[in-house]
């Protein structure tokens, strides 16, 4: 099974996630044909499967998490420190391929000085599942790991398991709202609420990027790699940008040993007035 994980929301959590504390480690959660899985449960969080109706090859899944009051997980790039999420579907029946999709994330001190960029209180990171064969019986199982943090981060590692029925979901709204989040493609120049209006050098390691937008309040600009080695930092705002826009800027820092960033493939993620988009650009 090919597993494919891209590179690098919110209610309050309750009082109790369940009757009793249940350990995560080792633990698998009971095949059901439901539309979520049990709750896996740590000290600090709580994270199950959940499944949106079936209908075809392809379906929609999700991974869900709920988080403590002050406690975090991480995004896909975890920003100038944290552990990023990872996941293994490899023990799955049926299933061909998984696709996690990812909300816009939030930025927050990391404690250090820096920024790290995640999830707090609760979210929901949609999956796109493909089935072998659409006529037999499906069931998603996942080995995750993550992180949450305070003051400090507590590694997690949680099973859990779902098979997917053929019925209408009572989760559709859950993924459907979720899925609201994630950020939509995009091209420079692009006439959306948001949108960015160019990226260019300045000098050989620093790279600036033109943002429009009605409001520059709340508008956060996020770069990663082509691959997860590459740790760019979180761009920040420039303090007198040009007239008619917002204007990022950030350097060329945390390449591995020996990359070139000329021409290299880059994704900005722009997030602002409630929308989200993605750019895939080449670096000239």
């Amino acid at each position: 099974m090919t597993v494919i994980v891209p590179r690098r929301a919110a209610f309050t959590l309750a009082a109790t996630f369940l009757a009793a504390t249940i350990s995560v480690a080792g633990l698998a959660a009971e095949v059901r044909a439901d539309d979520a899985s049990p709750w896996q449960q740590d000290t600090h969080s709580a994270v199950r499967l959940i499944a949106g109706s079936r209908s075809g090859q392809v379906l929609l899944g999700g991974i869900a998490f709920q988080l403590q009051g002050g406690w975090k997980t991480y995004w896909r790039t975890p920003g100038d420190s944290g552990v990023p999420p990872r996941f293994d579907f490899s023990k799955s029946d049926n299933v061909e391929a998984v696709t996690v999709m990812w909300p816009a994330p939030m930025k927050f001190d990391d404690g250090a000085g820096g920024t790290s960029l995640g999830y707090k209180h609760q979210v929901v990171l949609p999956l796109r599942i493909v089935a072998k064969n659409p006529d037999k019986p499906l069931t998603l199982r996942a080995d995750i790991n993550y992180a949450v943090c305070e003051k400090l981060c507590v590694p997690v590692e949680a099973r859990a398991e779902l098979a997917f029925s053929s019925v209408a979901s009572t989760e559709d709204g859950a993924l459907a709202e979720a899925l609201s989040t994630v950020p939509k493609p995009a091209n420079i120049g692009d006439p959306n609420p948001v949108t960015i209006r160019d990226v260019k050098r300045d000098g050989k390691t620093n790279v600036l990027v033109d943002v429009a937008a009605p409001d520059g309040k709340d508008l956060n600009l996020f770069v990663e790699g082509p691959t997860p080695d590459w740790a760019l930092p979180v761009p920040k705002l420039v303090e007198h940008s040009p007239p008619g826009v917002q204007r990022f800027a950030f350097e060329l820092d945390g390449l591995p040993p020996g990359a070139n960033p000329d021409g290299a493939a880059l994704k900005l993620t722009l997030v602002g007035g409630g929308k989200s988009y993605e750019f895939d650009i080449n670096l000239n």
